[in-house]
Formats: structure tokens, C-alpha cells, sequence
């Protein structure tokens, strides 16, 4: 729908019209459309150089929180280790001070150790499900962006060579 506005903007009101409808409307596209259509009087090299430089902050902006995702994807597994061999110096502590191998005198320290091992897969599991999710969409908004800018690059090369602009059909549940 914003494709088809951007592109009714275009027909209707030229360039300023466009920019006054992305400077508007709130999200990564109409921020790469709005760099583009910046650009677009100084030739559409400089609109596709403008919509690139901009798409790779706009994507930068998109993956920002991926880094710490990932980060306590690796050190859940890694504490559930580390709980384990504490619990496993406990069990060992406990044989020590008692100077014979019994297993209720083991039972807790590998109770504690199988504890934080599943605890630690656990939540890596689960970061990992959420990191995976979020990967997914933005590569998808990532997509999105990259059609959509060459629709917008074609509507103003169409526009400057005063043609009429018409919307293409795009998949099931939009139009581009």
C-alpha cells in the first residue's frame, strides 16, 4: 500500500509530494525512500547511491540488538557448565569431608550440577528460537526494502521521462 501511495504521490504531486508522504509515514522503507527521493533531482545514480548508503544504516538500525542476543546465546550453556562443575567440587567435597563414597552424600552436588546444565540449555535453546525468529524478520524487512527501492527508482525514471506510472502487481499481500 505505501509502494502504491509513493508511486500515486509521484504521479499526482511529483517528487515533493512523495518526500512530504515518506517524511510522514514512519518505518525503514519510507526512510529509504525519503534518502532516494532527496537524490532524485540530481539523476537517479545519485537516488540508487542515496537509497544504498541508506538501506545499509537502515539495516545496521534493524540488526543493533542482535549482537547481545547472541552474546547471551553463548553464555547460557556456558554458566550451566560452570554450575556444573560446581556442583560436581560440592559432590567431591562432600566424599572428602566424610571420607566415604555414599550416594546421599553425592546426591546433592549432581543434583545442583544437572540443575544448572538444563537451566543453561534451556535458555540457550529459547534465546536461540528468539534469535532465529528476529533474523527472520528483519531479512525479510530487508527484502521488502530491496524491492521496493527498485519500484521507487523505476517510478522516477518514469516520472522524469514523463510517463505514466503504473502500478505493478507485487506478491499476494501487496502490491508494488
Amino acid at each position: 500500500k505505501f509502494i502504491l501511495d509513493v508511486q500515486q504521490a509521484l504521479q499526482e504531486g511529483g517528487i515533493p509530494a512523495a518526500q512530504d508522504l515518506c517524511a510522514q509515514t514512519r518505518g525503514p522503507i519510507a526512510s529509504v525512500f525519503q534518502a532516494g527521493l532527496m537524490r532524485a533531482d540530481e539523476g537517479v545514480e545519485a537516488a540508487e547511491k542515496a537509497i544504498t548508503t541508506y538501506g545499509s544504516i537502515e539495516m545496521s538500525f534493524l540488526e543493533r540488538g542482535l549482537v547481545w542476543l547472541a552474546l547471551f546465546i553463548a553464555i547460557a550453556p556456558l554458566l550451566g557448565f560452570l554450575g556444573t562443575v560446581v556442583g560436581m567440587i560440592e559432590a567431591f567435597d562432600a566424599i572428602e569431608a566424610a571420607a566415604d563414597i555414599s550416594p546421599s552424600l553425592v546426591a546433592r552436588g549432581i543434583k545442583i550440577a544437572l540443575l544448572t546444565t538444563a537451566a543453561g540449555l534451556l535458555a540457550g535453546i529459547i534465546l536461540q528460537v528468539g534469535y532465529n525468529y528476529c533474523v527472520s524478520k528483519i531479512d525479510r524487512i530487508i527484502a521488502e526494502m530491496e524491492e521496493s527501492s527498485i519500484t521507487l527508482i523505476d517510478s522516477i525514471i518514469l516520472m522524469k521521462e514523463g510517463k505514466q506510472i503504473v502500478p505493478e502487481e507485487g506478491s499476494e499481500d501487496e502490491q508494488v
